[in-house]
């Protein structure tokens, strides 16, 4: 094999391990197997119902409807994660159903999440 071929084989696999190392990053809505939760603060499961936003991806809060039927509103300001789980992702979990884990803060009774994730399934 010449050099030029073998250069070429070589920036092929780089270019290859590369994609493999992006393929294996939690995208949206998937935490970090590292990441560092809040210790101790609550979680709640459920579908996301409703979000309030003033742009594509200025969310302010949004509504989950609990596995207990109960309907809670969540502010953003607190959360940690907005990386991993960017807040304009809820909507996508509006419209396809998917639920959600949230943990959380009561503050005097107004819900500030803190963390997301995809809820697993059940």
């Amino acid at each position: 094999m010449d050099r030029r071929t073998l250069g070429f084989f070589v920036v092929v696999l780089a270019v290859v391990a590369l994609l493999g190392l992006q393929a294996a990053q939690p995208g949206p809505g998937r935490a970090p197997a590292t990441a560092a939760r809040p210790d101790g603060s609550p979680t709640v499961d459920g579908i996301v119902v409703g979000v309030d936003a003033t742009g594509l991806s200025e969310v302010t809060s949004f509504r989950l409807r609990t596995d207990d039927g109960r309907t809670l509103t969540f502010g953003l300001g607190e959360l940690r994660d907005r990386v991993d789980f960017p807040p304009g992702h809820l909507n996508e979990h509006v419209a396809n159903s998917v639920r959600v884990r949230v943990w959380y803060r009561d503050d005097a009774g107004k819900l500030q999440a803190l963390w997301l994730e995809d809820a697993p399934a059940t």
